[in-house]
């Protein structure tokens, strides 16, 4: 252990000396500042009755946290430090007052616990107590139903809000192939959910949604950028939350000419598989583009951002349509991905269908969204976590952009 020098010493030490006596001491804090690590929340338990119910997850580390009120549904936000999750997932199952419980990564350097009820609710306890010999640290949570008028007026109180994404200050031209834009022709590939939304899971090998459309993202990206003079981004390059405007907001700040958003959902119906290619319309082609497209919305409440319903003016300029001519060539690029995949890739019937989409409404960037295959049929399922199964679709789904792009280019674009 090195020993702090008296005050007389130090002043009779040489200027060098005392330059690497201060190094020598400060490394070891820069060393533990330099690598950090996330808390980890390592156990859990939870109890309670149908009116007041107790949450404990136990950290290595003191946390830090806020807490927070969504409604619509009723939810308690528990923002936390960058947190790895090693918590068994039946320990924390819904029960009590809770209806659903999430947790998971929202940004860089921030996780969230989400609690939902399906009553309003408040925290009458929310402290951190520590483990005495145990070197372990303890968050409580103690919940209690409300009525609804206590529940609003205590969201009034609260000074936090989500950050809203960045406004759009101008509105670009769309960028269309073959045009006069310098650089390559950039494609926004989007890995649906991810962080604390995990999207749907696989019935047989219980596989996460946010984990298979990531991994496809990424195949995908390296088949596009083998294009010549193409460049391929990922809204997401890892297991982190993004709404959905600021999946949008990322692909036009990239100033990209397609955003291709990549899913894998599940139906009530397990026999039903193949692939589906979906663009943005104002009124769904078919009930089960309805009901994907009001699923697929809701990412951002499942996360915890309070949902604002637009102006009817507002909402009638984003699914009205994003520009005809955004519209336009993102019925094309649909178009050649089913062509490219029949014969290839199973498809369901009527591939190329059309609902109002949250995340296809950039006015200025032709968009798809790219329905794999359903994670409710086992075939399907097994195909979709397959490596070989994943570079050969991605491989085709970059063939269909350059037709796209040839295509549209000889048009006159």
């Amino acid at each position: 252990m090195l020993r702090l020098l008296s005050e007389k010493s130090l002043r009779r030490a040489t200027g060098a000396f005392a330059v690497l006596l201060a190094l020598a001491v400060a490394a070891p804090a820069l060393a533990v500042s330099a690598t950090a690590a996330p808390l980890l929340a390592f156990s859990a338990r939870i109890a309670g009755d149908d009116a007041r119910t107790r949450l404990i997850i136990d950290f290595d580390r003191k946390p830090d946290f806020k807490v927070h009120y969504v409604a619509n549904p009723y939810r308690v936000l528990i923002d936390l430090p960058e947190t790895d999750f090693g918590i068994k997932p039946e320990q924390l199952e819904a029960r009590g007052i809770f209806s659903e419980i999430r947790y998971g990564t929202m940004a860089e350097g921030r996780s969230r616990i989400v609690l939902t009820a399906e009553k309003p609710i408040t925290v009458v306890l929310a402290e951190v107590q520590e483990e005495q010999g145990a070197a372990s640290y303890r968050l409580v949570i103690d919940a209690a139903i409300v009525k609804k008028e206590a529940f609003q007026a205590q969201m009034e109180k609260q000074s936090w809000q989500e950050a809203a994404a960045p406004e759009n200050v101008e509105q670009k031209p769309v960028m269309l192939p073959g045009g006069n834009s310098e650089g390559p022709f950039v494609i926004a590939v989007d890995a649906g959910h991810g962080g604390i939304d995990n999207g749907a899971r696989g019935g047989v090998t219980k596989t996460e949604e946010k984990h298979v459309t990531l991994a496809f993202a990424r195949a995908l990206a390296d088949a596009l950028n083998a294009l010549p003079d193409t460049k391929a981004i990922l809204t997401r390059d890892k297991d982190e939350f993004l709404s959905l405007s600021q999946r949008v907001q990322l692909a036009r700040n990239e100033g990209a000419n397609l955003l291709i958003s990549i899913h894998a959902d599940t139906l009530k119906q397990k026999d039903t598989r193949g692939a589906t290619v979906y663009t943005i319309s104002d009124k769904a082609s078919d009930s089960l583009a309805a009901s994907l497209a009001e699923r697929e919305n809701l990412s951002d409440q499942i996360a915890g951002i309070a949902f604002v319903d637009e102006p009817a003016e507002v909402a009638d300029i984003l699914l009205d349509l994003t520009r005809r001519e955004t519209q336009a060539f993102s019925i094309n690029l649909a178009q050649s991905v089913v062509s490219t995949f029949k014969n290839e890739v199973l498809l369901i019937n009527n591939p190329h269908r059309h609902a109002g989409f949250r995340v296809l409404t950039a006015p200025d960037v032709p968009s798809i969204l790219l329905e794999l295959g359903f994670m409710s049929n086992k075939e399907d399922e097994q195909l979709l976590i397959d490596p070989a199964w994943q570079k050969k679709v991605a491989g085709l789904v970059a063939k269909a952009v350059g037709e796209y792009r040839a295509t549209v280019a000889s048009n006159g674009g």
